[in-house]
């Protein structure tokens, strides 16, 4: 039988106040498409050349396969924890601890990376307004100290917001982003029409990458810049109808997959291959000046610095969401569960997130260069990214796998196209391992150090399994007891309606 969940404790639920526009706002602040355009661009580029067109192209192909799975899975079960909760259900509760914890991790991970940007974006901000000096301390945003201590105060900010509600984020979020997108829009389009770089079809040559390696490393890059659409899932409890997150995880999708061919393809018809990599995390900003004069060639750095801060929000929110389903069935402990009685979010968990999060800002500082961490942070999570949605595409195959003797193309949607995606994942995720495995003889504390680059994935699996043994055998986690869920059969599942327990 498919197992009930753990009860929650009394009080832990938290407040449905979210439509669909309310979702699409959260994914696509968390996807974070003006930080990924301005800061990415140029680490793909160093990486592949100028095939990041094609590249956006080939790496939203999978990654719609498992958006696809997500949307099928939350519409027969919509939860906190989702992924956590679907694979662990299905597959098997040890690889659903793992997802849930990787997918914490990671973004934590990202937290700490996105406070340092934050802190750069705010001196180069600064810069352009003339203030070079705070007291008698002169600004610079390459510094590491000075960009993560600001970007801390930043991040104690939205987290106060995110504990006041996620409406309240949401409506926050909201014009953060419209200001994003208009100029976004505005510059890339813009660029686009009066770029001197000739385009060229070769962008968009799948065949045309300079090794292997190469195309490996630069999907990985290109699968974790849509990472993040997933977030909504993550307040599918919170959604006044839980078909609107499915909804809102797509359109995010699709629109993130426009905002990224539009961006790469006007990259590339201004800049030129070095100057993108050159000019790396601040790649947005230079761009901006070679297409206005001031004031108007501030607007980017603007656009970035406001990606940042609601990314850095929309990064707390599904973590400690994620985190309180997973205190629901006592595989964390009972403080990611308390709800605050009048905003009806993880109030305590939220704040606890916040200060995690800072805290490995801090320890980050060992690495000197802005672009040093981002690098080195971007390259782990991309791994266990891959990881995490192929084990969730993996388990929404095995659930819905009955439909392939029932309806031919709803199989191919639920069970197909899921398996694709995760084996596509999997096996890039597999390359670029192999090949840090071997890139170096040694250790060394720098982000093109093969090593380093695996031990940080391979750090947040092996803590994942560690934290799953205290879960099962000193916490005595229900979670672990569960059998197997297969919904495939469900009468309901075509419409959306929640579909029934298996039969035994």
């Amino acid at each position: 039988m498919t197992p009930s969940p753990a009860p929650a404790p009394p009080g832990a639920s938290l407040k449905r106040s979210l439509g669909v526009l309310d979702g699409v706002v959260i994914a696509a602040s968390s996807t974070a498409a003006t930080t990924s355009i301005g800061i990415g661009t140029g680490v793909i580029v160093g990486v592949v050349g100028l095939h990041g067109p094609i590249l956006a192209l080939l790496a939203f192909l999978p990654v719609l396969c498992i958006g696809g799975a997500f949307a099928r899975l939350n519409r027969v079960e919509p939860n906190a924890g989702n992924a956590y909760v679907w694979v662990g259900r299905v597959l098997n509760p040890w690889l659903g601890f793992l997802v849930g914890w990787v997918n914490i991790v990671g973004t934590i991970v990202f937290l700490a990376y996105t406070t340092t940007v934050t802190g750069s974006a705010l001196m180069l901000l600064a810069g352009e307004a003339h203030v070079h000096r705070l007291g008698g301390l002169a600004l610079n945003p390459d510094s590491n100290l000075q960009a993560t201590l600001l970007g801390m105060v930043v991040l104690i900010a939205v987290t106060a917001t995110a504990v006041a509600g996620v409406n309240l984020a949401a409506r926050f979020q909201r014009w953060l982003l419209v200001f994003e997108y208009l100029v976004l829009l505005g510059f890339c389009g813009y660029g686009l029409v009066v770029g001197d770089h000739p385009f060229s079809l070769e962008w968009f040559d799948p065949f045309g990458f300079p090794s292997a390696h190469a195309f490996a490393q630069g999907m990985v890059l290109s699968v974790f810049t849509y990472w993040g659409f997933d977030a909504v899932f993550s307040v599918s409890e919170e959604v006044r109808d839980h078909r609107d997150a499915s909804r809102a995880g797509l359109i995010s999708l699709f629109t993130m997959l426009a905002l990224f061919l539009l961006g790469s393809v006007s990259f590339q018809r201004v800049l030129s291959a070095g100057e993108m990599a050159d000019h790396g995390a601040q790649g947005l900003t230079y761009f901006g000046a070679q297409l206005a004069r001031q004031p108007l060639a501030v607007l980017p750095l603007v656009a970035l610095t406001f990606s940042a801060v609601a990314s850095l929000q929309a990064g707390v929110i599904p973590t400690v969401r994620g985190m309180f389903a997973m205190g629901r069935d006592r595989t964390l402990g009972p403080v990611w569960t308390r709800v605050h009685p009048r905003f009806g979010t993880p109030a305590a968990g939220t704040v606890l997130i916040g200060v995690i999060a800072a805290a490995v800002a801090g320890f980050a500082l060992v690495i000197p260069k802005v672009s040093t961490l981002i690098e080195a942070a971007v390259n782990a999570i991309g791994i266990v990214v891959a990881l995490y949605y192929g084990l969730t595409a993996l388990a929404a195959a095995v659930r819905f796998r009955g439909l392939l003797r029932t309806s031919f193309r709803e199989g191919v949607r639920a069970v197909v196209l899921p398996v694709a995606g995760a084996l596509a994942l999997f096996v890039l995720g597999a390359l670029l391992c192999a090949d840090f495995a071997t890139s170096t003889d040694h250790f060394a504390l720098r982000a093109d150090n093969g090593w380093f680059e695996l031990s940080m994935p391979a750090l947040m699996v092996g803590s994942g399994l560690v934290a799953a043994g205290w879960a099962k055998w000193v916490r005595r986690s229900p979670y672990f007891n569960g059998g197997r869920a297969t919904d495939a059969d469900a009468p309901d599942l075509l419409s959306g309606a929640a579909a029934r327990p298996a039969e035994p």
